[in-house]
């Protein structure tokens, strides 16, 4: 016999292909509700996101890729704790599925959304802690960020960001030794290159376009955190260097926290971490991107 009738209670369901439920089935099944509809968003260079519609009226969003997503719920949660930043709620989190609060997002970044996008970082860069790191490693995209509390934050940077990011594009991605020597000196020479800050901020440390939720004139939510507590000089050094925002946001940002003088060379180092992790997970192109920074710097 081939198992049991469609019609028997103890047979098994025909239905039944042996398959996991996709996550967007999954997701509205947490929460205890059906699928009405889905669709897919934009997911940056790491995940599958999508909108889903339940029957009971909620929209959310359920999260899948190769990186724990349970960190990224840490974040989130954190940042949503410590801080006024607007983030989503997250509604469940584990390695393999986030769910959080759907935000509606028309993209149109304009000298308003900048300067709104600049209140909300100075006011989070005023969050501060007694040491810089974080409570727990995280991630910058799919790749261990470590963060161990540090009371320098030159010691921070030179050590857990820039020599460890080019250790990993040195063994693991495309950069070559010759370019790895040429980022061996300039972590030689942090104590000179940059400054210590006055005190540890809290950093979002992934604000890119993509990760700005934009609503009616006004940023609606940051997503996709890469969060610790370091220099705001490094967000802003980010922001510049992806062109995230423009003039309108580094004046406003200036008017609520000021930037210090020197800023313009010190960019350049900060630059080199987010360059290094594109290298390490892209190659091509950003191996002389840093190339080029390095030598702007004179190295």
């Amino acid at each position: 016999m081939n198992g049991g009738a469609p019609d028997d209670p103890d047979g098994p369901d025909p239905s039944d292909t042996g398959e996991p439920d996709p996550p967007t089935v999954r997701a509205a099944a947490l929460l205890g509700s059906d699928v009405r509809d889905t669709g897919e968003l934009d997911g940056g260079q790491v995940g599958t996101v999508h909108r889903v519609e339940l029957v009971d009226g909620r929209v959310v969003v359920a999260k899948t890729g190769p990186a724990p997503l349970s960190i990224e719920a840490a974040m989130l949660r954190h940042l949503g704790r410590e801080s006024d930043l607007p983030v989503p709620d997250v509604l469940h989190a584990e390695d393999d599925l986030l769910v959080i609060e759907y935000v509606e997002n028309d993209g149109r970044v304009t000298p308003a959304v900048e300067r709104d996008a600049a209140d909300h970082l100075a006011a989070l860069h005023a969050e501060t802690a007694g040491a810089f790191g974080f409570e727990r490693d995280t991630l910058t995209g799919p790749l261990r960020q470590p963060n161990p509390w540090t009371d320098s934050w030159v010691a921070f940077f030179r050590e857990h960001r820039l020599s460890s990011m080019a250790d990993e594009a040195a063994a693991n991605g495309p950069l070559p030794a010759s370019l790895r020597e040429r980022v061996a000196d300039v972590a030689a020479d942090c104590d000179d290159l940059l400054t210590e800050p006055e005190t540890p901020s809290l950093l979002h440390g992934d604000v890119w376009r993509t990760n700005v939720l934009v609503r009616d004139g006004t940023v609606a939510a940051f997503v996709d955190p890469a969060c610790y507590y370091g220099h705001p000089e490094v967000e802003l050094a980010y922001v510049d260097w992806l062109d995230t925002f423009g003039r309108a946001f580094f004046e406003r940002y200036r008017e609520r926290r000021g930037v210090d003088p020197g800023f313009d060379r010190r960019k350049l180092v900060y630059a080199l971490y987010p360059q290094l992790t594109h290298a390490r997970l892209f190659g091509g192109h950003y191996v002389d991107v840093v190339d080029r920074t390095l030598s702007s710097l004179g190295y």
